[in-house]
């Protein structure tokens, strides 16, 4: 009867264990679904545009030394290619080019007459604002001969600033065209 009885707990305390085990394997399942730093390999890459983002850190999880130098960054090619191809989904457009500085954005533009001025700058403007954080300084111009001031910036770097005074006369020659948006730029910043 002891024999049985040894027998029954035993298996008890193994059925227990492995409960243990199981459910904590569920938990680490758990974390690791929300762990942002772990590649999801089920993922569809073709639905990336459908997916949410996401992520759930503890303060453990920063190595602080690290986050203290992590600076937030924006793919500026991206960002100008983005603006661009917005602005050229208005039928009034007929060529956009878009030039993303570490803090400025300029838009050159050949616009259609039969839309109007104003209306293209603001446009232009306002596409680039919803893109870009709130600090960037739009300039839009619909000064067909920017598009080529503005090309010839493409393979600066935000690094070497040996084209600041290019960047300026451009801006100064942007200045000149409407510039859109209800509020200007210089009434934002006061």
């Amino acid at each position: 009867m002891n024999r049985i009885l040894s027998i029954l707990v035993l298996g008890l305390v193994l059925t227990a264990c492995a409960q243990t085990d199981n459910s904590s394997g569920e938990q680490e399942q758990i974390m690791d679904q929300l762990d942002p730093n772990r590649e999801n390999k089920i993922q569809n890459t073709s639905n990336l545009n459908d997916k949410l983002g996401y992520v759930n850190y503890t303060r453990d999880q920063l190595n602080q030394d690290t986050e203290e130098h992590h600076a937030a960054t924006i793919d500026r090619v991206q960002m100008a290619d983005m603006i661009a191809r917005i602005i050229l989904r208005n039928e009034g457009f007929n060529r956009v080019a878009t030039l993303v500085t570490d803090e400025e954005v300029l838009i050159a533009y050949d616009r259609n007459e039969e839309l109007d001025q104003n209306i293209a700058a603001d446009i232009a403007s306002k596409t680039a604002a919803s893109v870009m954080p709130r600090f960037y300084h739009i300039y839009v111009s619909d000064n067909e001969t920017l598009i080529q001031d503005i090309q010839s910036l493409h393979n600066s770097s935000t690094q070497n600033k040996e084209y600041d005074n290019t960047l300026d006369q451009i801006i100064s020659q942007m200045k000149k065209s409407p510039q859109g948006m209800e509020n200007s730029q210089e009434e934002m910043a006061d």
